[in-house]
């Protein structure tokens, strides 16, 4: 008896040291239960341990400490309680916000942290019995950050239970969720913006609304007869089941497959839902092109690959190697900047009712205070409303100069784009693993099927998001020269990818670019399906995108002719031309842009 409570003690000590360390803060007191604390201002209180099931709640301990240490480290007290909503469910949802955004930072940071909570939370969302729409909507809400945030990967049953609630949820928030992640280290703007599409939901209002409608509904049930309420009740099942099966979410949950991307979708794609992964294959023109499985794909951000220093170390090497390239790339590039910003000149619709004060218009209000103000406004400049994506095979035949220099440009690229107001996306393709990974393994211990499909676990790299600022990104880009990350390629799913990503944007011009080695290559799945299985469906896929959507697709291939496959490409046999290949194609395209807007 005594052994035991000296090894709860032990537990305790442990979890103080650990709440210290992880809150940045020595003086803090920690408690357990309901026992006494000294100072309510600077203390923190956690479950005390419980018997259950012969075994005590260390991992429940364990995932609060952390989460609540987090808390205490990353969010600022006052500026939290300024922008809270009104509403009772309206602040639940504002404080689960903030826990989740406080975690993103310190798991980037403590990846053990992670799989404490990870681990605890999917523990208690199965067990929880969700009976009112209150706890429906705050556990759907949390999980679908978690899913964003955090990457946090459901499990069917979770799934099914939540995904009513959670389509509501992503028809509100899935156009700002992005907005919101690149605000996470700054508290002032996330719960500003987050207080915000709270209130426009207005939940408490509506639930109120509900409980109301479902007061009414009872008393008249207790007036009709029993079997009219069986009736009532096996029609209401029925078309809960029925909206639990349609009401998909199609780019919910794949960012939680990395990603995260969902993504990520593929990364538009809800995991669930099979009738929507049919469809992205079929949509793409190729009906025999299949995957043995996917339970293994990634969409990863570079950031989630590598811990901050070594992807600062690597940025390093990759700015020795721009140091050489410099002066030659940098003048491409800024021949690029001086042909978009010449298309530029700033033009205005004038005598408007608001918009800002046409300041040229004052002298006559002060002759004529009867003269009412006139306002200007500037007039929308065509590049601000594109997006370029550039994909860059990242497998082991771009090792070494080809790798350097295709990050380099993409790099540069993005510097001198978002100086002219065009978005850029950077994307890298491989896989996980050589000669098949656990896709393989899968396959041989279900007895080798025939003709099994693509056979290799995918791994698709956001370097850069579109709604990323270069210099938020910069240091990723030096992931490409990390040892052991180039493997396979296998293109037409990486294009598919990317054209979902793109697909989903609101600009109306949409420029793909991919930079390739070569025909796609997984010896996986060419030993298991026919010698051009993975290069037909790169053909078809192409074939789709080129005619029958509005993104504009050029590909450059170093070393190889990949114009077998795409209408556009350019081939070049020195790796040094690559910068300027890739920066002319891009002025040819917007200089082709403009001549038709003449036309």
């Amino acid at each position: 008896m005594e052994n035991k409570k000296e090894k709860l003690e032990d537990f305790k000590t442990a979890i103080s040291s650990t709440v210290r360390s992880l809150s940045n803060s020595q003086e803090i007191e920690i408690s357990f239960g309901n026992q006494a604390i000294k100072s309510s201002k600077n203390s923190l209180r956690l479950p005390d341990l419980e018997q259950g099931s012969n075994k005590l709640n260390y991992e429940k301990i364990r995932a609060i400490a952390d989460s609540k240490s987090l808390n205490l480290r990353f969010s600022n007290v006052k500026t939290l309680k300024k922008y809270e909503p009104e509403g009772n469910i309206s602040k639940k949802l504002y404080s689960i916000s903030e826990k989740i955004r406080c975690e993103k930072i310190g798991t980037s940071y403590f990846k053990g942290v992670k799989k404490n909570i990870e681990k605890y939370y999917y523990k208690r969302l199965s067990g929880l019995d969700l009976k009112s729409s209150e706890d429906k909507i705050v556990e759907s809400f949390e999980n679908y950050l978690r899913v964003k945030f955090l990457n946090f990967k459901n499990e069917s049953q979770i799934d099914k239970r939540l995904k009513p609630f959670k389509k509501d949820l992503n028809d509100q928030l899935k156009n700002r969720i992005n907005e919101l992640k690149d605000l996470a280290l700054d508290q002032e703007k996330f719960n500003s913006l987050v207080s915000k599409m709270i209130t426009d939901m207005s939940l408490d209002e509506n639930i109120n609304q509900e409980e109301k409608r479902d007061e009414e509904n009872d008393n008249d049930d207790k007036q009709s007869k029993p079997q009219n309420q069986e009736q009532k009740t096996k029609e209401k099942d029925e078309k809960n089941e029925e909206m639990s099966i349609d009401s998909g979410v199609p780019d919910l949950e794949n960012e939680a497959k990395d990603t995260d991307i969902a993504d990520e979708e593929l990364e538009i794609e809800d995991s669930s839902r099979p009738e929507l992964k049919k469809s992205a294959k079929t949509n793409f023109g190729d009906l025999k092109y299949k995957t043995y499985t996917e339970e293994f794909d990634e969409i990863i951000k570079a950031e989630e690959l590598e811990s901050a220093d070594e992807l600062s170390r690597l940025r390093k090497n990759l700015d020795q190697q721009l140091h050489q390239l410099k002066s030659f790339i940098s003048k491409l590039a800024n021949k690029l900047q001086r042909k978009l910003l010449a298309k530029q000149n700033r033009s205005w619709n004038f005598d408007l009712e608001e918009g800002l004060l046409d300041t040229s218009k004052l002298p006559r209000i002060i002759m004529d205070p009867f003269n009412s103000l006139s306002f200007k406004k500037e007039k929308d400049i065509e590049f601000k409303d594109t997006l370029v994506t550039i994909l860059i095979d990242n497998s082991g035949s771009m090792r070494g100069k080809p790798i350097s220099v295709a990050a380099i440009c993409a790099d540069i690229l993005s510097r001198t784009l978002e100086r002219c107001m065009v978005k850029v996306e950077i994307l890298g393709f491989t896989t996980k693993h050589w000669k098949g990974g656990s896709s393989r393994e899968k396959w041989m211990k279900n007895n080798k099927p025939v003709l099994p499909g693509r056979l290799n676990d995918l791994r698709h790299i956001i370097y850069k998001s579109a709604d990323t600022q270069w210099r938020q990104a910069k240091n990723n880009m030096g992931l490409m020269l990390k040892e052991g990350l180039l493997k396979e390629n296998i293109d037409g799913e990486a294009l598919k990818w990317a054209f979902n990503k793109m697909n989903k944007r609101k600009e109306d011009r949409k420029i793909l670019m991919v930079i390739s080695d070569g025909a796609p290559v997984d010896d996986s799945t060419l030993s298991t399906n026919t010698s051009d299985y993975l290069e037909t469906n790169l053909k078809k896929t192409v074939k789709w995108i080129e005619s029958k959507s509005n993104i504009e697709l050029l590909a450059i291939g170093i070393g190889h002719d990949v114009t077998r496959y795409y209408n556009r490409a350019v081939k070049i046999t020195d790796v040094q031309d690559l910068g300027d290949v890739m920066i002319n194609q891009l002025t040819e395209l917007f200089v082709e842009k403009n001549k038709k807007t003449i036309h």
